[in-house]
């Protein structure tokens, strides 16, 4: 194995995007792999992906995010089979050639001085939202840890193996980053934000933008709740008795 660390991007309908964004990441320093997990897409996103380089692992189905990040450390380990563990770098399919400027990400963990980094972009893209959803998971995490992350929703990170595992099993959907952050902080594991020059598709105003960001809502909260000890209690006292 030449290089320490595996890119993974979940990636569903980007078939205009992932070329540019799987070469970009190709290119990154130690960076020896780049998998696409094809998340049920309805377009050509695995074939353009497989074309720029990428290992392909296709979803028959729409599972969501965290699936298909499981999906690909799965793949990754298999690849790894008796060699060190790959480093595994998490990156959205919209990226593009920003994609390219996601090395201080590796660095820190790379240079053991971090378990986890978490991207904060310096590139701000207006959002169609307001924040709600950002500020739910921000919150959240501060009551859970005490730690405060400027953008804890950013999916762009990069962890050690031994990171990944012990933040699984994942949480549902789009809570997985809330969620990967508490349980890793509670366990032990050096959490840190790093500032990148990279941006993504800015979601919109229109109706399935804000269903998605609805969705967005339900994840976190869900997430969040099962890791706040108060609202553990009072799903406890409803649980029917055996």
């Amino acid at each position: 194995m030449t290089g320490d660390t595996a890119v993974i991007i979940p990636a569903a309908n980007e078939a205009d995007r992932i070329a540019a964004t799987v070469k970009a990441a190709a290119a990154l320093p130690g960076v020896d792999l780049v998998v696409v997990v094809d998340d049920g897409s309805r377009d050509q996103t695995g074939r353009v992906a497989r074309a720029a380089g990428a290992r392909v692992v296709r979803h028959s189905r729409n599972r969501g995010k965290a699936a298909a990040m499981e999906t690909g450390a799965e793949a990754v380990r298999l690849l790894d089979e008796d060699a060190t563990s790959r480093h595994l770098l998490f990156l959205d399919a919209d990226l593009g050639a920003t994609a390219g400027a996601a090395a201080p990400l590796i660095g820190p963990v790379r240079a053991a001085e971090a378990d986890v980094t978490i991207a904060v972009f310096t590139t701000r893209v207006k959002l169609g939202g307001h924040g709600l959803v950002v500020r739910l998971s921000r919150e959240g995490i501060r009551r859970a840890t005490g730690l405060e992350f400027s953008q804890p929703l950013n999916g762009q990170r990069c962890l050690t193996r031994a990171a990944f595992e012990a933040a699984r099993p994942l949480a549902h959907g789009f809570g997985v980053e809330t969620a990967m952050t508490i349980d890793l902080v509670r366990k032990g594991y050096r959490v840190t934000e790093v500032e990148v020059d990279m941006a993504h598709r800015a979601t919109g105003t229109d109706w399935r933008a804000q269903l998605h960001r609805a969705i967005q809502f339900r994840d976190v909260a869900r997430a969040l709740a099962i890791r706040d000890p108060f609202v553990e209690q009072k799903l406890d006292k409803l649980r029917p008795k055996r």
